[in-house]
């Protein structure tokens, strides 16, 4: 056995690349050649150890699907090869190769049902590459880029007479526009600004490449795929061309030129430089904060506060989170867009008990929208509204129009018997600490450390008894 040094973390392509140091594991080992993307009924054989074991396991099967797949590690969508082998637990990870000895992927999912069986999918070769290539031109992962729409098939004929449409065109409907992506981003630089939000626009083509009312687009000899796998193969920082119907007269101007055109509805092209999505809750906490440091977390007097993430789901609700988590926080996850950069949907996870909280213990796992009437975008500005203010009550809004109201004093004081009683090291996670970077503003909420007060003395730091 060796020790590696993990180099990268590709969580929405569910692959890592790690480094060996030591000369000795490389003597006599041969490279791994990556082959090309497989066909429908290629034969591919499974590496592994599924269900431990301590000899390796060969299983074979055949190609039976190419497609935009869900990525269940990274919730994410991208190129995948299903195939009829057996893969299990101690399967992901490992390669998967053709006849003549190349890699044709990474085996990394399967689906369990009781009505399927043999369903495994594999990472084929050109996301391995994707990610290598990443890492190679930015010395880290920066991720797979979208567009930051959500669309809407045109196949109704009704649906496509009433946006105006010509019986030669096809294409998608946007829905909605995620503020921070790609589309919003780059269509509110252009003169005239090009309104995509108004849920008329209609996606026309992408790159050149026709989009069919589907959503989907050529892909080889007789096949289609959804175009979100064009948009998955570049890279982020790379520009595309989406050519949108935005009316009725057919005209059409380059972004690159300024824009101009009829304001009637018309065709427009428009060069949208491409990045990664935001999510306001995201699958991973590693996205947004170390590993290491554990979660995002703010203590005031008996009220727990965190980031809604997906971890944070499970650990609450199990693997069945999506169906036993509160809806509105569901809505979020599957629908949720970020106004901001730095959006974070905060939540009031636990009520510990205290003089303080008297009667809010039932309070739990509810988003928090405000502080003393103020919108809240993220946990910071939490942190810093309660560690800043000077009012008499510390008001909370809460999802359902719920409120907590907290007297400052009896928080302050409440604070630091909480952290001792329940052995915790301090009021607020490091991230939380380093990031005010020494203000005072940062210090723990124990009894005459906060600022608000006056004093001068250094905070205090709850021991183990």
């Amino acid at each position: 056995k060796y020790v590696a040094n993990v180099l990268a973390i590709g969580t929405e392509c569910d692959l890592a690349l790690l480094e060996v140091e030591d000369a000795e594991f490389w003597k006599g080992l041969p490279s791994i050649q990556l082959g090309p993307l497989p066909r429908l009924q290629d034969n591919v054989v499974v590496i592994g150890y599924p269900i431990g074991g301590d000899t390796i396991s060969v299983t074979s099967g055949v190609v039976s699907r190419i497609e935009v797949t869900s990525y269940v590690h990274g919730s994410s969508e991208l190129l995948g090869v299903q195939i009829d082998a057996a893969i299990n637990s101690g399967n992901s990870g490992g390669p998967s190769f053709y006849g003549d000895g190349t890699c044709a992927g990474v085996a990394f999912q399967s689906l369990k049902s009781d009505d399927a069986e043999n369903i495994g999918y594999i990472i084929p070769t050109p996301i391995v590459n994707h990610f290598i290539q990443d890492y190679e031109a930015n010395g880290r992962f920066t991720g797979f880029p979208t567009l930051g729409i959500e669309w809407q098939k045109m196949e109704s004929p009704a649906l496509r007479a009433a946006m105006g449409m010509k019986h030669a065109q096809k294409g998608v409907l946007v829905r909605r526009l995620e503020p921070t992506g790609s589309t919003a981003r780059s269509a509110g630089k252009l003169t005239p600004p090009v309104d995509i939000s108004s849920g008329t626009a209609v996606l026309l083509e992408f790159d050149g490449i026709k989009i069919a009312n589907d959503g989907t687009v050529p892909f080889r000899s007789g096949e289609r795929i959804a175009f979100s796998y064009l948009v998955s193969k570049k890279m982020v920082g790379e520009t595309a061309k989406l050519k949108l119907l935005l009316g009725g007269d057919e005209q059409e101007a380059s972004a690159g030129k300024g824009g101009g055109g009829s304001k009637k509805r018309a065709e427009r092209t428009v060069d949208v430089t491409l990045r990664c999505a935001r999510r306001v809750v995201p699958p991973h906490s590693s996205r947004y904060m170390s590993v290491s440091r554990g979660p995002s977390y703010l203590i005031v007097a008996g009220l727990v506060f965190t980031v809604a993430t997906v971890p944070y789901l499970k650990s609450e609700y199990g693997k069945e989170y999506d169906y036993e988590a509160p809806v509105k926080l569901l809505d979020r996850l599957l629908h949720g867009m970020a106004d901001a950069e730095d959006q974070q949907l905060v939540v009031l996870a636990h009520v510990l008990a205290c003089p303080a909280c008297f009667g809010y213990e039932d309070i739990v796992n509810t988003a928090v929208h405000s502080f003393d009437g103020k919108p809240l975008r993220n946990l910071k500005q939490l942190r810093d509204g309660v560690m800043q203010s000077k009012q008499k009550w510390l008001t909370f809004g809460l999802e359902y129009q719920q409120t907590i109201v907290l007297s400052r004093e009896a928080a302050m004081s409440n604070t630091e018997e909480v952290l001792t009683m329940h052995a915790i090291p301090s009021a607020m996670s490091a991230d939380l600490m380093d990031d005010a970077n020494g203000d005072a503003a940062a210090a723990p909420l124990d009894n005459g450390t906060n600022p608000a007060s006056g004093s001068g003395k250094q905070p205090k730091r709850a021991r183990k008894k």
